[in-house]
Protein backbone atom coordinates (compact mmCIF):
# COMPACT_ATOMS: atom_id res chain seq x y z
CA UNK A 1 0.00 0.00 0.00
CA UNK A 2 2.65 2.33 0.90
CA UNK A 3 4.32 1.84 -2.57
CA UNK A 4 0.85 2.92 -4.27
CA UNK A 5 0.76 5.79 -2.22
CA UNK A 6 4.70 7.10 -2.90
CA UNK A 7 3.66 6.58 -7.02
CA UNK A 8 0.58 9.22 -6.47
CA UNK A 9 2.41 12.09 -8.67
CA UNK A 10 4.45 12.60 -11.51
CA UNK A 11 5.79 15.55 -13.07
CA UNK A 12 5.34 18.19 -10.07
CA UNK A 13 7.25 21.02 -11.73
CA UNK A 14 4.44 24.20 -11.08
CA UNK A 15 4.89 26.69 -8.35
CA UNK A 16 1.65 27.48 -6.95
CA UNK A 17 2.66 31.47 -6.08
CA UNK A 18 3.41 31.87 -9.90
CA UNK A 19 0.19 30.42 -11.23
CA UNK A 20 -1.80 32.64 -8.95
CA UNK A 21 0.18 35.10 -9.73
CA UNK A 22 0.13 34.80 -13.65
CA UNK A 23 -3.85 34.79 -13.63
CA UNK A 24 -4.57 37.82 -11.13
CA UNK A 25 -4.98 40.20 -14.15
CA UNK A 26 -7.41 38.09 -15.86
CA UNK A 27 -9.40 36.75 -12.67
CA UNK A 28 -12.94 38.85 -12.57
CA UNK A 29 -13.20 40.43 -9.63
CA UNK A 30 -16.09 39.72 -8.06
CA UNK A 31 -15.46 35.66 -8.25
CA UNK A 32 -12.25 32.82 -8.07
CA UNK A 33 -11.91 31.41 -11.68
CA UNK A 34 -12.04 27.97 -10.18
CA UNK A 35 -15.65 29.14 -8.82
CA UNK A 36 -17.28 28.80 -12.02
CA UNK A 37 -19.01 25.93 -14.02
CA UNK A 38 -17.48 24.99 -17.20
CA UNK A 39 -20.04 27.00 -18.99
CA UNK A 40 -18.88 30.04 -17.43
CA UNK A 41 -15.36 28.85 -18.29
CA UNK A 42 -15.91 28.54 -21.70
CA UNK A 43 -17.50 31.81 -21.79
CA UNK A 44 -14.75 33.42 -20.53
CA UNK A 45 -12.10 31.80 -23.10
CA UNK A 46 -14.05 32.66 -25.93
CA UNK A 47 -14.36 36.46 -24.78
CA UNK A 48 -10.63 36.40 -24.38
CA UNK A 49 -10.90 37.38 -20.77
CA UNK A 50 -8.76 34.80 -19.38
CA UNK A 51 -6.55 32.15 -21.20
CA UNK A 52 -6.49 27.97 -20.93
CA UNK A 53 -3.07 28.50 -19.88
CA UNK A 54 -3.98 30.72 -16.87
CA UNK A 55 -7.13 28.10 -16.01
CA UNK A 56 -5.11 25.87 -16.52
CA UNK A 57 -2.24 26.89 -14.46
CA UNK A 58 -4.58 27.83 -11.68
CA UNK A 59 -6.26 24.34 -11.49
CA UNK A 60 -2.66 22.67 -10.95
CA UNK A 61 -2.09 25.41 -7.92
CA UNK A 62 -4.98 24.27 -6.38
CA UNK A 63 -4.71 20.52 -6.79
CA UNK A 64 -1.08 21.18 -5.22
CA UNK A 65 -2.66 23.16 -1.86
CA UNK A 66 -5.47 20.90 -1.75
CA UNK A 67 -5.10 17.30 -3.08
CA UNK A 68 -2.88 16.48 -0.12
CA UNK A 69 -5.66 16.26 2.05
CA UNK A 70 -8.21 14.95 -0.47
CA UNK A 71 -6.30 12.07 -2.36
CA UNK A 72 -8.69 12.48 -5.25
CA UNK A 73 -4.90 12.70 -7.78
CA UNK A 74 -3.28 9.48 -8.81
CA UNK A 75 -1.10 11.12 -11.67
CA UNK A 76 -0.72 14.63 -12.42
CA UNK A 77 0.22 15.09 -15.68
CA UNK A 78 1.35 18.71 -15.64
CA UNK A 79 4.09 19.76 -18.82
CA UNK A 80 1.21 17.79 -20.90
CA UNK A 81 -1.73 19.69 -19.62
CA UNK A 82 0.18 22.92 -20.00
CA UNK A 83 1.43 22.20 -23.46
CA UNK A 84 -2.05 21.29 -24.51
CA UNK A 85 -3.27 24.37 -23.17
CA UNK A 86 -0.69 26.65 -24.99
CA UNK A 87 -1.75 24.51 -28.02
CA UNK A 88 -5.74 25.95 -27.64
CA UNK A 89 -4.59 29.44 -26.82
CA UNK A 90 -3.21 29.55 -30.06
CA UNK A 91 -6.02 27.97 -32.10
CA UNK A 92 -8.22 30.60 -30.69
CA UNK A 93 -5.82 33.25 -31.66
CA UNK A 94 -6.07 31.86 -35.08
CA UNK A 95 -9.60 31.61 -35.33
CA UNK A 96 -9.39 27.40 -35.53
CA UNK A 97 -10.80 26.63 -31.96
CA UNK A 98 -12.09 22.79 -31.77
CA UNK A 99 -15.50 23.63 -30.05
CA UNK A 100 -16.92 25.58 -27.40
CA UNK A 101 -14.92 23.46 -24.57
CA UNK A 102 -11.88 23.93 -26.55
CA UNK A 103 -9.08 24.52 -23.92
CA UNK A 104 -11.17 23.78 -20.52
CA UNK A 105 -9.07 21.91 -18.08
CA UNK A 106 -10.57 18.90 -16.91
CA UNK A 107 -9.88 15.46 -15.39
CA UNK A 108 -10.47 11.57 -15.84
CA UNK A 109 -11.20 8.83 -13.51
CA UNK A 110 -7.99 6.61 -13.83
CA UNK A 111 -9.94 3.82 -15.39
CA UNK A 112 -10.26 5.46 -19.23
CA UNK A 113 -7.15 4.70 -21.20
CA UNK A 114 -4.82 7.47 -21.88
CA UNK A 115 -2.48 6.87 -24.77
CA UNK A 116 1.18 7.17 -23.40
CA UNK A 117 -0.37 8.04 -19.40
CA UNK A 118 -0.41 5.41 -17.28
CA UNK A 119 -4.14 3.78 -16.19
CA UNK A 120 -4.30 1.98 -12.91
CA UNK A 121 -7.80 1.51 -12.03
CA UNK A 122 -6.46 2.44 -8.73
CA UNK A 123 -4.56 -1.19 -8.75
CA UNK A 124 -1.51 -2.42 -7.86
CA UNK A 125 -1.84 -5.11 -10.49
CA UNK A 126 -1.82 -1.90 -13.24
CA UNK A 127 0.54 0.06 -11.10
CA UNK A 128 2.39 0.65 -14.60
CA UNK A 129 -0.17 -0.26 -16.95
CA UNK A 130 0.24 2.19 -19.78
CA UNK A 131 -2.19 1.80 -22.67
CA UNK A 132 -0.92 2.44 -26.31
CA UNK A 133 -4.29 3.75 -27.48
CA UNK A 134 -6.90 6.56 -25.65
CA UNK A 135 -10.15 5.25 -24.64
CA UNK A 136 -13.04 6.28 -27.29
CA UNK A 137 -14.64 8.99 -24.93
CA UNK A 138 -10.87 10.05 -24.32
CA UNK A 139 -10.01 10.91 -28.09
CA UNK A 140 -13.67 12.59 -28.35
CA UNK A 141 -12.62 15.09 -25.53
CA UNK A 142 -9.30 15.51 -27.16
CA UNK A 143 -10.98 16.56 -30.42
CA UNK A 144 -13.03 18.81 -28.59
CA UNK A 145 -9.65 20.76 -27.74
CA UNK A 146 -9.97 19.65 -23.73
CA UNK A 147 -6.83 19.91 -21.54
CA UNK A 148 -6.40 16.62 -19.34
CA UNK A 149 -5.01 17.53 -16.25
CA UNK A 150 -4.92 14.39 -14.06
CA UNK A 151 -6.26 10.72 -13.85
CA UNK A 152 -8.37 10.51 -10.71
CA UNK A 153 -8.35 7.92 -8.00
CA UNK A 154 -11.51 5.54 -7.56
CA UNK A 155 -11.98 1.96 -5.76
CA UNK A 156 -9.90 -0.68 -7.23
CA UNK A 157 -10.74 -1.83 -10.73
CA UNK A 158 -14.41 0.45 -9.88
CA UNK A 159 -16.03 -2.46 -7.51
CA UNK A 160 -16.98 -0.69 -4.86
CA UNK A 161 -19.26 2.09 -3.89
CA UNK A 162 -17.47 3.97 -1.25
CA UNK A 163 -13.85 5.18 -2.38
CA UNK A 164 -11.77 3.23 0.27
CA UNK A 165 -10.74 0.84 -1.26
CA UNK A 166 -8.52 1.84 -4.05
CA UNK A 167 -4.65 1.03 -3.57
CA UNK A 168 -3.57 4.70 -3.47
CA UNK A 169 -6.27 4.64 -0.39
CA UNK A 170 -9.60 6.25 0.45
CA UNK A 171 -10.33 9.59 -1.22
CA UNK A 172 -11.28 12.62 1.29
CA UNK A 173 -15.09 14.40 1.31
CA UNK A 174 -14.83 18.27 0.81
CA UNK A 175 -17.61 18.72 2.79
CA UNK A 176 -15.78 17.12 5.85
CA UNK A 177 -12.34 15.18 5.27
CA UNK A 178 -13.61 12.58 7.92
CA UNK A 179 -16.09 11.51 5.34
CA UNK A 180 -16.17 9.21 2.44
CA UNK A 181 -17.14 10.75 -0.88
CA UNK A 182 -18.93 7.75 -2.27
CA UNK A 183 -17.73 5.53 -4.98
CA UNK A 184 -16.20 4.34 -7.60
CA UNK A 185 -16.01 7.80 -8.98
CA UNK A 186 -14.60 9.01 -5.83
CA UNK A 187 -11.57 11.16 -7.31
CA UNK A 188 -13.97 12.79 -10.18
CA UNK A 189 -16.51 14.18 -7.44
CA UNK A 190 -14.04 15.19 -5.24
CA UNK A 191 -11.93 17.20 -7.80
CA UNK A 192 -15.31 19.14 -9.40
CA UNK A 193 -16.41 19.81 -6.29
CA UNK A 194 -12.83 20.98 -4.55
CA UNK A 195 -12.52 22.69 -8.02
CA UNK A 196 -9.19 20.98 -8.87
CA UNK A 197 -10.98 21.31 -12.31
CA UNK A 198 -13.64 21.88 -14.22
CA UNK A 199 -15.32 18.47 -15.29
CA UNK A 200 -14.75 15.21 -14.86
CA UNK A 201 -15.92 11.74 -16.36
CA UNK A 202 -16.60 8.30 -14.77
CA UNK A 203 -18.02 5.45 -15.31
CA UNK A 204 -21.24 4.03 -14.12
CA UNK A 205 -22.18 0.02 -13.76
CA UNK A 206 -23.99 -0.01 -10.24
CA UNK A 207 -24.23 3.93 -9.31
CA UNK A 208 -20.62 5.00 -9.46
CA UNK A 209 -21.10 8.20 -11.06
CA UNK A 210 -24.20 9.05 -9.06
CA UNK A 211 -23.31 7.84 -5.52
CA UNK A 212 -19.81 9.94 -5.38
CA UNK A 213 -21.86 13.09 -7.13
CA UNK A 214 -24.81 12.90 -4.31
CA UNK A 215 -22.23 12.57 -1.12
CA UNK A 216 -19.92 15.57 -2.73
CA UNK A 217 -22.81 17.80 -3.99
CA UNK A 218 -21.86 18.02 -7.87
CA UNK A 219 -23.87 16.95 -10.44
CA UNK A 220 -23.46 13.30 -11.44
CA UNK A 221 -25.23 11.53 -14.90
CA UNK A 222 -25.36 7.80 -15.59
CA UNK A 223 -26.04 7.92 -19.45
CA UNK A 224 -28.47 5.30 -21.17
CA UNK A 225 -26.85 1.75 -21.68
CA UNK A 226 -25.13 2.20 -25.20
CA UNK A 227 -26.02 6.06 -25.55
CA UNK A 228 -21.67 6.17 -24.87
CA UNK A 229 -18.64 4.33 -26.05
CA UNK A 230 -17.33 2.29 -22.67
CA UNK A 231 -14.46 1.02 -25.29
CA UNK A 232 -11.22 1.76 -23.64
CA UNK A 233 -12.23 1.72 -20.07
CA UNK A 234 -11.53 -1.04 -17.61
CA UNK A 235 -14.73 -2.93 -17.90
CA UNK A 236 -16.57 -3.70 -14.40
CA UNK A 237 -20.05 -5.22 -15.44
CA UNK A 238 -20.37 -5.48 -19.69
CA UNK A 239 -24.61 -5.93 -19.09
CA UNK A 240 -24.08 -2.35 -17.28
CA UNK A 241 -21.34 -0.45 -17.89
CA UNK A 242 -21.87 2.76 -18.79
CA UNK A 243 -19.97 6.56 -18.84
CA UNK A 244 -21.14 9.89 -18.05
CA UNK A 245 -20.35 13.42 -16.95
CA UNK A 246 -19.48 14.68 -13.42
CA UNK A 247 -20.09 18.44 -13.55
CA UNK A 248 -20.95 21.63 -10.90
CA UNK A 249 -24.16 22.42 -13.10
CA UNK A 250 -26.83 20.60 -15.35
CA UNK A 251 -25.45 23.24 -18.01
CA UNK A 252 -22.28 21.80 -17.95
CA UNK A 253 -23.34 18.02 -17.82
CA UNK A 254 -25.10 18.90 -20.99
CA UNK A 255 -22.09 20.71 -23.02
CA UNK A 256 -19.83 17.58 -21.46
CA UNK A 257 -22.51 14.68 -22.55
CA UNK A 258 -23.05 16.26 -25.82
CA UNK A 259 -18.90 15.72 -26.58
CA UNK A 260 -18.81 12.18 -24.78
CA UNK A 261 -22.22 10.55 -26.67
CA UNK A 262 -22.69 8.95 -30.00
CA UNK A 263 -22.19 5.83 -31.98
CA UNK A 264 -18.72 3.96 -31.99
CA UNK A 265 -19.10 1.46 -34.83
CA UNK A 266 -15.99 -0.77 -32.65
CA UNK A 267 -17.49 -0.76 -29.73
CA UNK A 268 -20.41 -3.91 -29.06
CA UNK A 269 -22.28 -1.32 -26.67
CA UNK A 270 -23.40 1.71 -28.06
CA UNK A 271 -26.37 2.06 -30.26
CA UNK A 272 -26.29 3.64 -33.80
CA UNK A 273 -28.78 6.93 -33.04
CA UNK A 274 -28.81 10.64 -33.65
CA UNK A 275 -27.29 12.50 -30.51
CA UNK A 276 -29.36 15.29 -29.11
CA UNK A 277 -28.42 18.91 -29.06
CA UNK A 278 -28.44 18.44 -24.68
CA UNK A 279 -27.97 21.81 -24.18
CA UNK A 280 -31.15 23.27 -26.20
CA UNK A 281 -32.83 20.22 -24.37
CA UNK A 282 -32.35 22.35 -21.19
CA UNK A 283 -34.83 24.57 -22.41
CA UNK A 284 -37.72 22.53 -22.98
CA UNK A 285 -40.72 23.46 -20.94
CA UNK A 286 -41.94 21.15 -18.18
CA UNK A 287 -45.47 22.21 -17.46
CA UNK A 288 -46.90 19.14 -19.32
CA UNK A 289 -44.39 16.51 -17.56
CA UNK A 290 -45.97 13.53 -15.68
CA UNK A 291 -43.34 12.66 -12.16
CA UNK A 292 -43.74 9.84 -11.07
CA UNK A 293 -42.95 8.79 -7.26
CA UNK A 294 -41.36 5.49 -6.57
CA UNK A 295 -41.92 5.79 -2.78
CA UNK A 296 -42.37 1.46 -2.39
CA UNK A 297 -38.73 0.85 -1.37
CA UNK A 298 -36.83 3.87 -2.13
CA UNK A 299 -38.12 5.75 0.08
CA UNK A 300 -38.26 3.14 3.13
CA UNK A 301 -35.53 3.60 5.94
CA UNK A 302 -34.30 7.43 4.76
CA UNK A 303 -32.15 9.18 7.09
CA UNK A 304 -34.87 12.22 8.01
CA UNK A 305 -32.34 14.71 6.81
CA UNK A 306 -32.79 12.75 3.25
CA UNK A 307 -36.24 12.84 3.22
CA UNK A 308 -37.02 16.17 4.92
CA UNK A 309 -34.94 17.32 2.03
CA UNK A 310 -35.78 15.41 -0.77
CA UNK A 311 -39.65 15.65 0.09
CA UNK A 312 -39.23 19.54 -0.11
CA UNK A 313 -37.67 19.29 -3.59
CA UNK A 314 -40.76 16.98 -4.61
CA UNK A 315 -42.97 19.80 -3.39
CA UNK A 316 -41.34 22.31 -5.26
CA UNK A 317 -41.04 20.13 -8.85
CA UNK A 318 -45.24 19.96 -7.97
CA UNK A 319 -45.80 23.50 -8.85
CA UNK A 320 -43.95 23.16 -12.25
CA UNK A 321 -45.55 20.16 -13.80
CA UNK A 322 -49.05 18.86 -14.88
CA UNK A 323 -49.09 15.77 -12.25
CA UNK A 324 -47.30 14.12 -9.88
CA UNK A 325 -48.07 10.68 -8.77
CA UNK A 326 -46.98 7.12 -7.29
CA UNK A 327 -45.59 4.55 -8.99
CA UNK A 328 -44.31 1.09 -8.10
CA UNK A 329 -41.05 -0.19 -10.32
CA UNK A 330 -39.97 -3.24 -11.32
CA UNK A 331 -37.54 -5.06 -9.13
CA UNK A 332 -34.57 -7.37 -10.01
CA UNK A 333 -34.34 -10.63 -7.95
CA UNK A 334 -31.01 -12.12 -8.83
CA UNK A 335 -30.83 -15.72 -9.02
CA UNK A 336 -29.35 -17.35 -6.05
CA UNK A 337 -25.89 -18.16 -7.45
CA UNK A 338 -25.90 -16.24 -10.50
CA UNK A 339 -24.74 -12.64 -9.59
CA UNK A 340 -24.48 -10.39 -12.46
CA UNK A 341 -20.97 -9.17 -10.30
CA UNK A 342 -19.21 -12.22 -12.06
CA UNK A 343 -18.43 -10.08 -15.12
CA UNK A 344 -16.16 -8.60 -12.96
CA UNK A 345 -14.20 -11.31 -12.35
CA UNK A 346 -14.58 -12.23 -16.23
CA UNK A 347 -11.92 -9.71 -17.01
CA UNK A 348 -9.90 -9.79 -13.52
CA UNK A 349 -9.24 -13.97 -14.33
CA UNK A 350 -5.93 -13.75 -15.56
CA UNK A 351 -4.48 -10.77 -13.42
CA UNK A 352 -6.29 -12.50 -10.02
CA UNK A 353 -5.09 -15.64 -10.88
CA UNK A 354 -1.36 -15.00 -10.95
CA UNK A 355 -1.29 -12.35 -8.62
CA UNK A 356 -4.10 -11.69 -6.00
CA UNK A 357 -2.17 -10.28 -3.35
CA UNK A 358 -1.68 -7.29 -5.93
CA UNK A 359 -5.53 -6.74 -5.08
CA UNK A 360 -6.92 -4.51 -2.38
CA UNK A 361 -8.43 -7.05 0.59
CA UNK A 362 -11.85 -6.02 -0.62
CA UNK A 363 -11.25 -6.96 -3.56
CA UNK A 364 -9.90 -10.44 -3.29
CA UNK A 365 -12.41 -10.89 -1.05
CA UNK A 366 -15.18 -10.34 -3.77
CA UNK A 367 -12.96 -11.69 -6.42
CA UNK A 368 -13.33 -15.47 -4.59
CA UNK A 369 -17.09 -15.25 -3.84
CA UNK A 370 -17.36 -14.64 -7.61
CA UNK A 371 -15.53 -17.87 -8.39
CA UNK A 372 -18.54 -19.17 -6.76
CA UNK A 373 -21.47 -17.93 -9.55
CA UNK A 374 -22.62 -20.78 -11.81
CA UNK A 375 -23.23 -20.38 -15.63
CA UNK A 376 -27.16 -21.73 -15.70
CA UNK A 377 -28.15 -19.30 -12.66
CA UNK A 378 -26.15 -16.63 -14.55
CA UNK A 379 -28.36 -16.88 -17.58
CA UNK A 380 -31.36 -16.64 -15.43
CA UNK A 381 -30.34 -13.17 -14.33
CA UNK A 382 -29.41 -11.73 -17.37
CA UNK A 383 -33.06 -12.80 -18.58
CA UNK A 384 -34.33 -11.02 -15.54
CA UNK A 385 -32.33 -7.92 -16.53
CA UNK A 386 -34.20 -7.64 -19.76
CA UNK A 387 -37.55 -8.34 -18.67
CA UNK A 388 -36.88 -5.56 -15.84
CA UNK A 389 -35.92 -3.50 -19.44
CA UNK A 390 -38.86 -4.18 -21.18
CA UNK A 391 -41.15 -3.92 -17.79
CA UNK A 392 -39.88 -0.57 -17.01
CA UNK A 393 -40.89 0.61 -19.97
CA UNK A 394 -44.53 0.42 -18.90
CA UNK A 395 -43.84 2.69 -16.37
CA UNK A 396 -42.92 5.06 -18.95
CA UNK A 397 -46.23 5.30 -20.37
CA UNK A 398 -47.51 6.32 -17.16
CA UNK A 399 -44.57 9.18 -15.97
CA UNK A 400 -42.12 10.83 -18.25
CA UNK A 401 -40.17 11.16 -15.09
CA UNK A 402 -39.29 9.74 -11.87
CA UNK A 403 -37.83 11.98 -8.50
CA UNK A 404 -36.34 9.65 -5.66
CA UNK A 405 -33.45 10.18 -3.32
CA UNK A 406 -30.29 9.29 -4.57
CA UNK A 407 -28.95 8.09 -1.67
CA UNK A 408 -30.65 7.11 1.34
CA UNK A 409 -28.55 8.68 3.87
CA UNK A 410 -25.34 11.37 4.07
CA UNK A 411 -21.62 10.34 3.46
CA UNK A 412 -20.61 7.89 6.32
CA UNK A 413 -17.27 8.19 8.19
CA UNK A 414 -13.82 6.94 6.49
CA UNK A 415 -13.29 5.24 9.67
CA UNK A 416 -16.58 3.19 9.55
CA UNK A 417 -17.00 2.48 6.33
CA UNK A 418 -12.99 0.54 6.37
CA UNK A 419 -14.07 -1.30 9.02
CA UNK A 420 -16.77 -2.02 8.66
CA UNK A 421 -18.68 -1.29 11.08
CA UNK A 422 -21.34 0.93 9.25
CA UNK A 423 -24.52 -0.84 8.30
CA UNK A 424 -24.70 0.33 4.57
CA UNK A 425 -28.48 0.90 3.33
CA UNK A 426 -29.85 -0.61 0.26
CA UNK A 427 -29.32 0.77 -3.05
CA UNK A 428 -31.65 3.63 -4.75
CA UNK A 429 -29.34 3.51 -7.71
CA UNK A 430 -28.58 0.07 -8.96
CA UNK A 431 -31.84 -0.16 -10.44
CA UNK A 432 -30.88 2.15 -13.07
CA UNK A 433 -28.01 0.53 -14.37
CA UNK A 434 -30.54 -2.61 -15.06
CA UNK A 435 -33.14 -0.61 -16.46
CA UNK A 436 -30.37 0.56 -18.96
CA UNK A 437 -31.88 4.08 -18.44
CA UNK A 438 -30.68 7.58 -17.63
CA UNK A 439 -30.45 8.63 -14.44
CA UNK A 440 -28.93 12.14 -12.65
CA UNK A 441 -28.62 13.35 -9.42
CA UNK A 442 -28.50 17.20 -8.50
CA UNK A 443 -27.63 19.02 -5.47
CA UNK A 444 -30.75 19.56 -2.98
CA UNK A 445 -29.26 20.69 0.10
CA UNK A 446 -27.31 19.38 3.29
CA UNK A 447 -28.06 17.32 6.13
CA UNK A 448 -27.63 18.80 9.63
CA UNK A 449 -24.04 18.44 9.72
CA UNK A 450 -23.87 20.03 6.23
CA UNK A 451 -23.10 17.19 4.26
CA UNK A 452 -24.47 17.43 0.98
CA UNK A 453 -27.59 15.33 -0.45
CA UNK A 454 -28.58 14.47 -3.68
CA UNK A 455 -32.10 14.63 -5.96
CA UNK A 456 -32.15 11.74 -8.74
CA UNK A 457 -33.71 12.64 -11.54
CA UNK A 458 -34.26 9.35 -14.13
CA UNK A 459 -36.14 9.03 -17.73
CA UNK A 460 -36.97 6.51 -19.81
CA UNK A 461 -33.97 4.61 -22.33
CA UNK A 462 -32.25 7.96 -24.28
CA UNK A 463 -34.58 10.39 -22.38
CA UNK A 464 -31.44 12.29 -21.34
CA UNK A 465 -33.20 15.11 -23.28
CA UNK A 466 -36.04 15.46 -20.39
CA UNK A 467 -33.67 14.31 -17.04
CA UNK A 468 -32.04 17.18 -18.60
CA UNK A 469 -34.80 19.75 -18.76
CA UNK A 470 -36.68 18.65 -15.52
CA UNK A 471 -32.99 18.50 -13.68
CA UNK A 472 -32.22 22.23 -14.66
CA UNK A 473 -35.56 23.37 -13.76
CA UNK A 474 -34.73 22.15 -10.54
CA UNK A 475 -31.22 23.99 -10.61
CA UNK A 476 -32.99 27.38 -11.81
CA UNK A 477 -35.39 27.14 -8.54
CA UNK A 478 -32.16 26.58 -6.10
CA UNK A 479 -29.40 27.92 -5.51
CA UNK A 480 -27.94 23.83 -3.86
CA UNK A 481 -25.15 23.90 -6.46
CA UNK A 482 -24.03 27.29 -6.19
CA UNK A 483 -22.14 26.04 -2.46
CA UNK A 484 -18.76 26.19 -2.16
CA UNK A 485 -17.30 22.92 0.44
CA UNK A 486 -15.06 23.77 3.47
CA UNK A 487 -12.11 23.02 1.83
CA UNK A 488 -12.43 25.72 -0.50
CA UNK A 489 -14.05 28.36 1.38
CA UNK A 490 -10.91 27.80 4.09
Amino acid sequence: MLACVLMKFTRRTLLATAAIASTQRAATPAADPLDWTLSTAADALAKRTITSEELTRLCLARIHKLDPSLNAVITLDEERALAQARESDQRRRNGHILGRMDGIPIALKDNIDTAGLRTTAASGVFKDRIPQEDAEVTRRLKAAGMVFLAKLNLDEMAFEGTGTTGCFGPVHNPWNLEHITGGSSAGSAAAVSAGLCFGSVGSDDGGSVRIPGAFCGTVGFKTSYGRVSTRGVVPSAYSLDTIGPITRSVEDAAALLQVLAGFDPADAITVDKPVPNYSQALHAPITNLRIGIPRDYFFDTLHPDVASTVEDAIRLMTGKVREVRDVTLPRLQIAPNGSYDVELYHYQKPFFDKSPELYHPWSQRQMNELKKVEAVPYVETLKRIRECRRNIRTIFEQVDILLLPTMREPAPLISETVAGTHHRPRSNVSAFNQFGTPAITVPCGFSKDGLPVGLQIAGPAYGEPVVLAAAYAYQQATDWHTKKPPIVRG
